[in-house]
């Protein structure tokens, strides 16, 4: 494996992990990781160079990046952010241009018209004959729902997966078509299976129906959403933080090298010019100073809740600020009373994106403005600092 398909996975992952909305269930890291494995697999075992093997490669890696800006054109958008990133890395053109063809040609309307192409196309289908492949289209039907694209039931997704896999689909390469073919037709059969079942519940009562097909719905994709909207917002947090203790320090240093090697001066007559100028400049230092604590400084809560919060659910037991002040007794009993009811459970997990969300938007705020102001402070303060010099200068004349 070359350093620059070795670059180029750490920067897929990098920008998946960190810029991909919380409701792409299924076009992932995951499902990227999955196209990449199979692309190495079939060109591992075709006719192909080692430049052609790392092109399809790169193109694997790349397929599915301009998914964090939506759904809708995202193969173009992939191209150009595969263009824009391996120009960077300083690839040729001819290269590059195959590479965005490749990508743009996982279009489902398109043609593949090489070999290259062929296996990433067969490598995007993968899934359609493996043993994931159930777990893989659900969360592909869920990502459809969240996105506002396409609302569809259990029993219409598996017909439309079922006249996909048996009429619309083929593999174009050798290897696949040897190798892959009998997990697609296992797939196919299973879905028919389910399907059955399915159309078997529909002839009992409305309700039976209706309890059956909410056993049916995963509850591992709901957790996934909160899970990575979760992780998301902390990582937002952990960011805002960051900038703000970089402020305090940068900030911290101007006021020790002013207080040791500017302020000691100004006692010298001939130095009063300076005064004003620096008077100004500390004073923006100490407003930046003041802001970054603000800014990074946790609220204390009161850590107590009743019964009555409790069997109202109005109390969200997965923050420590609610609970902090309580008895381990009282603490186990609430977790208990939580833990039973699956509403409250995600009720609790709500509050805390949505906490979470306003403490973001605080300290975001008050970043801008910090932030905002350290760079009038050094505007204003180089400013005084010229006119005085120029002044004093004049003067001297």
């Amino acid at each position: 494996m070359t350093a620059l398909i070795d670059k180029t996975k750490q920067y897929v992952q990098d920008l998946l992990s960190e810029q991909l909305p919380g409701n792409c269930l299924y076009h992932n890291l995951t499902h990227t990781s999955r196209v990449f494995k199979s692309t190495k697999e079939i060109a591992e075992h075709s006719k192909l160079s080692d430049k052609d093997r790392e092109i399809v490669l790169l193109s694997a890696l790349l397929h599915d990046v301009g998914y964090i800006h939506g759904c809708e054109g995202h193969e173009a958008r992939s191209a150009s952010m595969a263009k824009e990133f391996l120009s960077e890395q300083s690839l040729d053109a001819e290269r590059i241009s195959t590479i965005q063809e490749n990508i743009l040609a996982t279009k489902m309307d398109a043609s593949p018209t090489t070999q290259m192409q062929r296996i990433l196309r067969d490598a995007d289908a993968s899934h359609f004959a493996k043993e994931y492949f159930q777990e893989a289209s659900e969360f592909l039907r869920l990502e459809l729902r969240m996105q506002g694209i396409k609302d569809m039931n259990k029993r219409t997704w598996l017909a439309g997966n079922i006249d996909l896999l048996e009429n619309k689909h083929h593999f174009q390469t050798e290897y696949a078509q040897q190798n892959w073919e009998e997990g697609k037709r296992k797939n196919i059969e299973n879905m028919k299976k389910e399907a059955a079942a399915i159309d078997q519940i529909k002839k009992s009562k409305k309700r039976e129906e209706k309890k059956q097909l909410k056993v049916q719905d995963p509850d591992k994709a709901i957790q996934s959403v909160f899970r990575v909207t979760l992780r998301n917002h902390i990582k937002l947090s952990d960011i805002a933080d960051t900038k703000a203790n970089i402020l305090l320090s940068v900030n911290a240093i101007i006021i020790s090298i002013a207080l040791s090697n500017l302020i000691p001066k100004l006692d010298n007559p001939s130095n009063h010019y300076l005064i004003g100028p620096t008077v100004i400049f500390l004073f923006f230092t100490v407003i930046s100073i003041i802001l970054s604590i603000l800014a990074t400084r946790p609220n204390v809560t009161s850590g107590r809740f009743t019964k009555e919060d409790v069997e109202q659910k109005k109390v969200n037991l997965l923050f420590f600020g609610n609970f902090h002040h309580m008895s381990l007794e009282q603490y186990q009993w609430a977790m208990n009373e939580l833990l039973r009811d699956k509403e409250y459970i995600y009720s609790s997990l709500t509050k805390d994106l949505y906490f979470l969300g306003l403490v973001l938007n605080r300290k975001y705020k008050i970043l801008r403005l910090t932030y905002s102001i350290f760079m009038a402070g050094i505007i204003i303060s180089v400013i005084a600092f010229s006119v005085s010099f120029w002044m004093w200068g004049t003067v001297e004349r």
